[in-house]
């Protein structure tokens, strides 16, 4: 796509966007004219559309703001179209899907601003999207799903919980990447989630699941999950991992479970003979929140490479946690925990501006600790995340 026909996708996307419950109404509408004009679809989607519909705004937005670098848009799409393999999805679903998202767009935009230039605009869009998928899926060997057997379930704390699986066969991925889940409880719900350990032969999984508040899904995983159901995996995503010159240090940044793809990958890391040197914080709002030190603990005395730093915003535990666990400082290997937010704590031991830079938590986590690192010198494009929706 030439820079003309991005700019007129990009405008009016915005332009709908900025208006006032623009990507809501956006959404709706979409969805409305895709089950009325295809109504063989609804199948692929769940009951209840309210996470669907803000997510999908989100994954527009995120493609819009990278059609001039495709380089990084391409993998992410081929990725996302070997992930859809999981639905069933064929060439003609992505037609139903970007006719209705031509016309829903169409619809909020008004006639003067669509004009033939910018309808053939996103005809060249949507088209660059939808073969980049299919093209993706079609040419990949490995299945759409994986089945995994549970076969442990530790809650570690109220609203967090360790699950292991058993997958039916292998599945190859890089260390630091997430994959999406299904549980038999929440059919055709599907839920990103990081495993804390690299791909292995015996085909085994750990994910670190905090339950949300009002969620549809991460509460039944924490509390209701139970040795010997099945879940269902998609495809890996996301490009997160080490990189492969080992002369450059690395910053990584995690809070909560986002600890689990960064473990991920320190674990990898000890299987090579020569790493760079690698700062982590990991970062909670209490210090029981800090559930993993004692691994990461293990991990930093075995490798001289590896820095911990445990950041907490508050310095008591909450009144419900009472499990008679050891402090977090009392761990060896381990630097002086520090209290603070913990975008604040990295950038005060900075510079970090020629390092590589990997952030994993809650999209508002990771969005005010790369501004901090940004304003404290740290090129943007050194700073490496996933995507936030």
């Amino acid at each position: 796509m030439d820079s003309r026909t991005v700019a007129l996708i990009r405008t009016t996307f915005k332009a709908v966007a900025a208006e006032e419950g623009g990507p809501e109404k956006l959404a709706r509408s979409f969805y409305a004219i895709l089950f009325t004009d295809y109504p063989q679809v609804r199948d692929f989607f769940p009951a209840a559309l309210d996470a669907q519909r803000d997510r999908l705004v989100k994954a527009i937005a995120y493609v819009v703001d990278r059609l001039e670098e495709p380089d990084k848009l391409l993998p992410f799409l081929a990725q996302l179209g070997r992930d859809h393999r999981k639905y069933g999805v064929v060439a003609e679903h992505y037609a139903a899907v970007g006719k209705s998202l031509k016309s829903a767009m169409q619809a909020y935009a008004g006639t003067e601003m669509w004009t033939d230039e910018v309808d053939r605009a996103w005809d060249e869009g949507l088209g660059v999207i939808a073969s980049t998928m299919i093209s993706a899926a079609e040419q990949e060997g490995t299945p759409p799903v994986w089945t995994g057997t549970v076969i442990e379930h530790r809650e570690v704390l109220r609203n967090l919980a360790i699950v292991r699986l058993q997958l039916d066969q292998p599945m190859q991925y890089a260390a630091g990447q997430y994959m999406s889940v299904q549980i038999p409880s929440r059919p055709r719900m599907w839920r990103y989630l990081s495993p804390a350990i690299p791909a292995n032969a015996s085909g085994e999984l750990e994910f670190h699941i905090r339950g949300v508040t009002g969620g549809w899904v991460s509460p039944a995983m924490v509390g209701h999950t139970r040795v010997g159901e099945k879940w269902l995996i998609g495809s890996p995503l996301g490009g997160l991992g080490v990189p492969r010159d080992t002369r450059r240090k690395m910053l990584m940044i995690g809070c909560g479970t986002g600890i689990a793809p960064l473990r991920a990958q320190l674990m990898a890391m000890t299987a090579r003979r020569s790493n760079p040197k690698v700062d982590l914080f990991v970062g909670g709002h209490y210090p029981c929140d800090l559930y993993d030190l004692e691994i990461l603990s293990q991990l930093a005395r075995a490798n001289k490479w590896l820095t911990v730093n445990p950041v907490t915003e508050s310095n008591e535990n909450p009144w419900w946690h009472f499990a008679d666990s050891e402090e977090p400082g009392e761990l060896p290997g381990l630097q002086p925990r520090r209290v603070g937010q913990i975008g604040k704590i990295v950038v005060g031991f900075g510079p970090w501006a020629d390092l590589d830079v990997q952030i994993v938590g809650s999209p508002s986590m990771v969005q005010t600790t790369k501004f901090r690192l940004m304003a404290a010198g740290t090129p943007t494009q050194n700073i490496r995340h996933d995507p936030l929706f």
